[in-house]
């Protein structure tokens, strides 16, 4: 798993105030947890721009006053009118603790199915994955060189090394339906049939 290096800047007060002025300074309170205490310190939002405007997932590592932390984004609050960055909370890892995280699905392979014009319909971008840290993957992928128009893949079609997924195991990953083009050809080639 790829980690991202940030330092963040104690906080002595914890206040609505400071926060206002935090943000006005272009940073985000933040809050790291699941130690044996709670830090609360300020991170400069630009520097957040590879850990939150992402589609990947990823470890970070944070810098307070020279000690630094592993951990993973919890959780993010941003202005419902503006989307500024309001606020964020890290959780800090621990090599014989499991967490859970959202990975991406990275599919592989060629579609039989979308070859013959079927069309691909992934209703899944990311799965939660439950593993220890040293174990989790950057990426959960998914074979789709046997998908016929028609087949569907499942999460629990996935192939686990080392983690597991704590998805439903009947949710839709991605299917192959049948596309436009390739209905009315069929429609038409029954008319013909008929003939």
């Amino acid at each position: 798993m790829k980690t991202i290096a940030i330092s963040g800047s104690p906080r002595e007060n914890v206040g609505k105030r400071d926060a206002k002025g935090l943000r006005y300074d272009g940073k985000a309170p933040a809050v790291l947890y699941g130690g044996k205490e709670q830090h609360h310190f300020s991170v400069l939002i630009t520097d957040l721009k590879d850990v939150i405007y992402t589609a990947e997932a990823n470890f970070v590592e944070i810098d307070l006053g020279g000690k630094k932390t592993k951990a993973i984004v919890k959780d993010t609050q941003f202005h419902p009118l503006t989307d500024v960055l309001m606020h964020i909370d890290f959780l800090q890892l621990f090599d014989d603790k499991e967490i859970v995280m959202e990975i991406p699905i990275k599919l592989t392979g060629t579609s039989p199915g979308v070859k013959m014009g079927g069309k691909m319909v992934q209703k899944l971008r990311k799965l939660r994955v439950k593993s220890l840290p040293n174990a989790m993957p950057q990426s959960v992928d998914v074979s789709i060189s046997k998908l016929e128009v028609g087949d569907i893949i499942r999460v629990r079609d996935v192939k686990t090394e080392g983690f597991a997924v704590v998805n439903t195991p009947e949710d839709t990953i991605t299917s192959v339906s049948l596309s436009r083009a390739l209905k009315q050809a069929e429609t038409e080639a029954s008319k013909v049939a008929k003939k």
